[in-house]
């Protein structure tokens, strides 16, 4: 991390919201991160783009070092957390990034607060069909959740490293990291129903960009379809890319994240 990045607390929708910001007087961009992640697992995207962009990279309630109530994780408590941040720290119209669980936020602050969002940049999102959400929370994923809580980070950064070979050391110690900071309760975001994302992709009337890889929860039939309902949604795949597209194609993404700005400004 930059010697320079700033660390904060924004007191927002009744919680607190931590976050780090590279600062400078440069257009805001806000990295919203996944589920099981947190504002630094960004770091490699926002030493990309700090030279360009005031990068703010937000916990999500109930991760990282964000409060954790009890109960409010719905998609609409982290849409109001983010339009409150956005607010409280009187950032203007931002460019709005989020990373599925935190795509799906974006799209919904977008919606709901267009003049917050100067443009809108979706990283495959969270855009599930209602039978795949039952299916999700219907699964094991919380109890197996509680189990990692209970395991030493080195274990986790372990299975980490065995399924992602090709990730950077920092980067998995950080999602090691993340991953027990995040607090049982906000697994409750993936309780059905999610926001109708085709409703919510028609209300949107800014620039947009769908990215997405060729082993993710977006296919192309799916950004096929959204393009479709919205005239100003732009689409890209990246390929040999899952879920985690910044992760695992860092250069490739931040190029194509770069390439719409500028297109668009």
């Amino acid at each position: 991390m930059k010697g320079h990045w700033q660390k904060g607390m924004c007191k927002t929708n009744g919680i607190h919201i931590a976050y780090t910001r590279t600062g400078g007087d440069r257009p805001p961009l806000v990295l919203l991160h996944g589920l099981f992640a947190s504002g630094l697992c960004w770091l490699e995207v926002a030493r990309s783009l700090e030279s360009q962009y005031d990068v703010i990279m937000p916990d999500a309630r109930g991760h990282g070092h964000s409060s954790a109530p009890a109960s409010g994780y719905r998609y609409t408590d982290h849409a109001e957390d983010i339009a409150g941040l956005i607010q409280t720290l009187r950032l203007g119209s931002v460019i709005l990034l989020g990373h599925s669980m935190g795509g799906m936020t974006a799209a919904l602050t977008a919606s709901r607060w267009p003049y917050l969002c100067s443009r809108l940049i979706l990283e495959d999102p969270t855009f599930l069909s209602v039978e795949r959400q039952r299916q999700v929370w219907d699964s094991d994923i919380m109890e197996k959740h509680r189990q990692i809580l209970h395991s030493p980070l080195a274990d986790i950064a372990a299975h980490i490293r065995q399924r992602h070979p090709q990730r950077r050391e920092e980067l998995i110690r950080q999602l090691a990291e993340a991953r027990l900071q995040t607090c049982c309760a906000a697994l409750h975001v993936l309780m059905p129903p999610n926001p109708d994302y085709k409703q919510l992709m028609r209300k949107i009337d800014m620039s947009c960009l769908l990215l997405f890889g060729d082993a993710g929860v977006i296919s192309w039939s799916v950004a096929q379809e959204l393009q479709h309902m919205n005239h100003k949604l732009k689409v890209q795949q990246i390929a040999a890319a899952g879920h985690g597209l910044h992760f695992d194609q860092v250069e490739r993404f931040v190029q194509a994240v770069e390439s719409f700005i500028c297109y668009e400004s």
